[in-house]
This record gives structure tokens, C-alpha cells and sequence, in this order.
């Protein structure tokens, strides 16, 4: 029997999985093992076989299949539903974040919007496709990516394995990737990727009644962040454009330095996000950055870069038009809006379009809701979407 999506996105959203960003973590509710566990039983329940890919300890992609009327070892396609199992922390929620909560038209949750929405979509309709069997359908692969929001891991790790055939029920290359983000049931063709590190000024401690024996590694950062800013007003904007999402752009987010207001700091660090355009290279647009506070700066600043901890292109237009044109036709035919467009924002999308699958990002929700303090979804979006 078909499942029922709000049913199902209950179930998803009363368990946590969230991803801890990089923090060293303890509670059962990080990571994305039990989705994973419960995702496999739901398989299970409908009759199709599921392989998983360990991408880290307690952090496991899992991909299931149901067979089309041809099989694409020979003539018949695959389709590729794609959807992220983690979810942003909930630092700061002011409503229960695993206990959903249906009124006025909306479940709230954790989860419920990004994006265990598009997920309980998709499940509900390849539930309904292995009831019914409708004539020429392709092979569908439901495939649940780990650690989306901070890295796109799970997802490169599935492309890779892909592209290598040696994905157990994927022995190829899918002919189309469908990738479930808050979209408001329009189809994102292009969106920016990202390049994310830190970088840091040291300096020499000392008493603050004598600071000139110190070195003040927070002065030091205000000439880094004052280049910056020039850089991020008058250099990126100038370096790429792209016609649905502009020019690329750069900003600095986190600032941290110094371990009390009477000592001269020796160290201060700070966290760049650039966004890249489709076209854009995320490590050259890294190394864009240092050469420019380098020729700016010269050597009075004592300044040093990791490497980044997120890099990530952009998804191109180059190749999905077809498809786009193809979900919008459906989307339009269910009264969905389908409108052709691009987002700023970053997805799992790049990971397929890299290995040369066309991918669309398409779903319920609206990215407005996404990571909110009170996250919720509307209902006739998980009915339109389905």
C-alpha cells in the first residue's frame, strides 16, 4: 500500500540526525545513523532492495531500487530521487524539534523543511510506483546522502562510486539526478557552490598595561578584514557572472581571538565563505583570495590559511536542460509553479552533475524556512510535490 507522505515525514522528523558541523559532539542525536536504520526499514516494508556505503563511522549513505519495465543494463534509463539524511543543529529552536506538530496547514519540526519534506515526497511516490507498475517506467534509485550540510560528503562519495560501477544496484552512470531541496516546487537548474576556510594572525602575548611588548594579533586581522572588504565590494564581483545568479561573492562570518580584555591577544582566527559561480573553480577562487591579501598585505602581517574544510563548484546549466524542461512540464500539469531558475544557495547537485548526469534540484518547501528556530512545512506543498 502506497505510503502516506505526511505520515512518513512524521516518522522522519521524530528522529534526530543531526549533523554536528564540525564539533566534537556526544548524544545519540548526532549523525545520521538511526534515519539511516529507519529509511532501510521502510525499504524493507516495500519490497526493495537496499545497499549502504559507509562514508563515516555512524555516518552511512543508502541507496534502494525499483526496477523498471527495461533494464538499464541494456535499453531501459534510470532516474535518481536524491536526498540528504542530515539536518542543521537546533541550537536555539522554540519548538520541540523531534516532536512534529501538524496545525494551521504546516508540520513543524526540525528536519521537516530541509529536507525530510522532499524526502517523505519521494518515498511516497516510489511507494506508489511499486504498487502500480505503471507502463514505461524507468528504474528508480532512492538514493539518502549523509552529511549534506557541511561538506556534501555522502553525495561525492555516491557519485564516485557511481561513476566506478560499483555501486551493488547501480552499475552505471544514472541517466537523471532529482535532488530534493526547499525549491517551492520550481526547478533549479544552476545554483553557486562554496569554498570555506579559516585564517589566522598570531602575535606575542603580553600584560595590557605594557602592550608594547606584545604583538596584537587582533590588529593584525583588522588590516586582513579591512583588505577583505575591498576585495569582497570591488574585486569578486567583477570576476565571474552567470545569468540566473549574478556574480559570485565573498564574506567573513566568524571572528574569534584573545582569552581575556587584559591580555594582549597572540592569536586571532577568522572564517571566509566564497561563494563560485558554475564555471568557477572553488580551490583557484581560494587561492584567488590569498594572493590578493598577499599582494596587499605584504609580509607585516603574520597571516597563515588552512585549507579549506568545505569546497564545492557550482551546478551547471550546461547539460540539464532537458530534464528541467521535462519536470516542469510535470510539475506545471500538477499545478506546481516549475519555473526554470537558479539559487545562491549549495545542494548535493554538483556531485552528479561532475560525473556528467544531469541534475535538477526540485522540492517542497521554502528555503525562507530552512534552518529556522521554528521549521515547518506546508502541507499541500508535500501533496503538490508528491
Amino acid at each position: 500500500m502506497p505510503l502516506d507522505v505526511v505520515e512518513t515525514l512524521n516518522s522522519l522528523v521524530s528522529i534526530p540526525s543531526v549533523n554536528p558541523m564540525g564539533r566534537d559532539v556526544t548524544g545519540d542525536e548526532f549523525f545520521e545513523y538511526a534515519m539511516t536504520d529507519r529509511l532501510e526499514e521502510i525499504f524493507q516494508n516495500l519490497g526493495l532492495p537496499s545497499v549502504r556505503q559507509e562514508v563515516e563511522p555512524k555516518r552511512t549513505n543508502i541507496v534502494a531500487r525499483l526496477d523498471g519495465e527495461q533494464s538499464p543494463d541494456e535499453v531501459g534509463q534510470v532516474i535518481v530521487f536524491e536526498a540528504h539524511q542530515d539536518t542543521v543543529p537546533v541550537d536555539g529552536m522554540t519548538i520541540p524539534p523531534w516532536t512534529p506538530d501538524v496545525r494551521d496547514g504546516r508540520m513543524y519540526g526540525r528536519g521537516s523543511c530541509d529536507i525530510k519534506g522532499g524526502m517523505a515526497c519521494m518515498l511516497a511516490a516510489i511507494s506508489r510506483l511499486a504498487a502500480e507498475r505503471p507502463a514505461g517506467m524507468p528504474t528508480i534509485i532512492m538514493a539518502c546522502s549523509v552529511n549534506e550540510e557541511h561538506g556534501y560528503g555522502g553525495a561525492l562519495a555516491m557519485g564516485r562510486q557511481w561513476s566506478r560501477g560499483e555501486c551493488a544496484l547501480l552499475s552505471r552512470i544514472p541517466d537523471a539526478v532529482i535532488v530534493a531541496e526547499p525549491t517551492l516546487l520550481n526547478v533549479v537548474v544552476a545554483h553557486k557552490g562554496v569554498c570555506r576556510w579559516k585564517a589566522h594572525t598570531g602575535g606575542r602575548a603580553a600584560h595590557s598595561s605594557t602592550p608594547h611588548l606584545g604583538d596584537n594579533a587582533i590588529y593584525h586581522m583588522a588590516r586582513v578584514l579591512s583588505a577583505l572588504e575591498t576585495y569582497a565590494r570591488d574585486i569578486v564581483p567583477t570576476l565571474a557572472e552567470h545569468r540566473l545568479l549574478s556574480a559570485p561573492t565573498l564574506s567573513v562570518g566568524v571572528i574569534s581571538g584573545g582569552i581575556s580584555v587584559n591580555t594582549v591577544p597572540d592569536a586571532c582566527t577568522i572564517e571566509i565563505d566564497r561563494r563560485v559561480l558554475p564555471g568557477e573553480d572553488a580551490e583557484a577562487a581560494y587561492q584567488h583570495v590569498i594572493d590578493y591579501l598577499s599582494a596587499e598585505l605584504g609580509t607585516s602581517v603574520p597571516l597563515k590559511h588552512d585549507a579549506p574544510f568545505i569546497s564545492s563548484n557550482g551546478l551547471s546549466d550546461d547539460r540539464n536542460g532537458q530534464l528541467a524542461l521535462a519536470l516542469q512540464h510535470v510539475a506545471q500539469s500538477c499545478d506546481a509553479p516549475g519555473e526554470i531558475t537558479g539559487v545562491p544557495y549549495g545542494t548535493d547537485a554538483p556531485a552528479f552533475d561532475e560525473i556528467n548526469c544531469p541534475t535538477v534540484v526540485f522540492g517542497p518547501g521554502s528555503i525562507d524556512q530552512a534552518h529556522t528556530c521554528d521549521e515547518w512545512i506546508e502541507i499541500e506543498q508535500l501533496t503538490s510535490a508528491t
